[in-house]
């Protein structure tokens, strides 16, 4: 770690975080943005960030639709490739870590602002909590999605109120107005409404059930009303079987789920590897050999869509994750052939 960096930088933060700090009575410019409430942290940019670190794919790519590449000086935690309209923009910045990283490898290169899409990574059992940072001059932010309507747990979290664009928009619009490229927000924004508004109109799926299955199949993660897998539900008319649990991603035994019987299910493909059964591949092979699930009408009809890790969280990725959905169940002739009485 560069001690004498660290120095500079806690000496010349970019940023105040004013729930950490107090204003200088006799400042007579003011911050460059106005403040900004974040997850219990009021943010205050006295200058634009110019050094930034992203902790989690979700939010390294909302960084570089903004165009903010030139400005990261690392990333890490990733479940999937970058999108491919961003892998040129993506390759010069280095990757920290594949998961977590450690703080001593952040802060060796030096970041005045720290981003995040999970209080898991930026908080207590993390890479630090955000005041750890702040305590060097360190700016962070944290998603809304991961906070907002949310109850974190010793899981993934419960979510009292259902994850919606509107906090996608909110995230992109606070970090246009972080990093001054506001007009690059609005466009952003645009488009993904857009995007959602012609998948909406383009498909119906009322009737359908599914099921959307993350990751681990000895006790398999599976989403529960309200995440990114519940907005792309009520998008497209779905019904997801376990829209009875607020939990994110609760893990629910092989029985429960084959007593539900989803007419599809939506499989994360990941290419990570910190759990059982990532990829597709490895989702599908064991769905049809396991004696309990391989009866199951999807399993039978082999009625599967797979989507990335970055698509069934929270994020830009989302919007993708609903146009895959809409092709798929058009792909496998689910859409407008169900009754919506069932």
């Amino acid at each position: 770690m560069r001690k004498s960096g660290l120095l500079a930088l806690a000496g010349a933060a970019a940023l105040v975080l004013t729930s950490c700090a107090t204003d200088d009575p006799d400042a007579t410019a003011g911050p460059a943005v106005s403040p900004i409430e974040n997850c219990g942290q009021e943010v205050t940019v006295d200058s634009v960030p110019e050094r930034i670190v992203s902790l989690n794919q979700s939010s390294t790519e909302i960084l570089l639709a903004l165009g903010l590449a030139d400005r990261m000086v690392g990333t890490a935690t990733w479940t999937d490739p970058v999108l491919g309209e961003f892998a040129d923009a993506n390759a010069g910045i280095p990757r920290l870590a594949d998961n977590a990283p450690s703080m001593e490898s952040v802060l060796d290169v030096e970041p005045d602002f720290v981003t995040a899409s999970f209080g898991s990574t930026l908080g207590e059992g993390g890479v630090a909590t955000r005041e750890q940072f702040h305590e060097l001059g360190v700016g962070t932010y944290l998603s809304p999605a991961d906070c907002v309507g949310k109850i974190a747990d010793s899981g993934d979290g419960v979510r009292e109120q259902p994850f919606t664009p509107d906090l996608l928009y909110r995230e992109i619009t606070e970090l246009a107005q972080i990093f001054q490229v506001e007009e690059a927000g609005e466009e952003l924004v645009a488009d993904l409404q857009l995007r959602l508004d012609t998948a909406q109109e383009g498909v119906n799926a009322t009737g359908v059930s599914a099921m959307y299955w993350f990751a681990n199949s000895e006790s398999p993660y599976l989403a529960g009303c309200c995440g990114a897998p519940g907005l792309i539900s009520n998008t497209l008319g779905l019904r997801n079987v376990f829209d009875d649990t607020t939990q994110e991603w609760p893990q629910i035994n092989w029985e429960v789920v084959a007593e539900r019987d989803p007419d599809v299910i939506v499989l994360g493909d990941l290419t990570r590897r910190s759990q059982t059964a990532e990829t597709g591949a490895a989702k599908i092979a064991y769905l049809e050999s396991n004696p309990v699930t391989r009866e199951m009408s999807a399993v039978r009809e082999r009625r599967f869509i797979e989507l990335t890790g970055a698509e069934m969280s929270p994020s830009l990725r989302t919007v993708y994750g609903v146009e895959t959905v809409a092709a798929g169940l058009d792909e496998l002739g689910l859409v407008g052939e169900q009754d919506p009485s069932n």
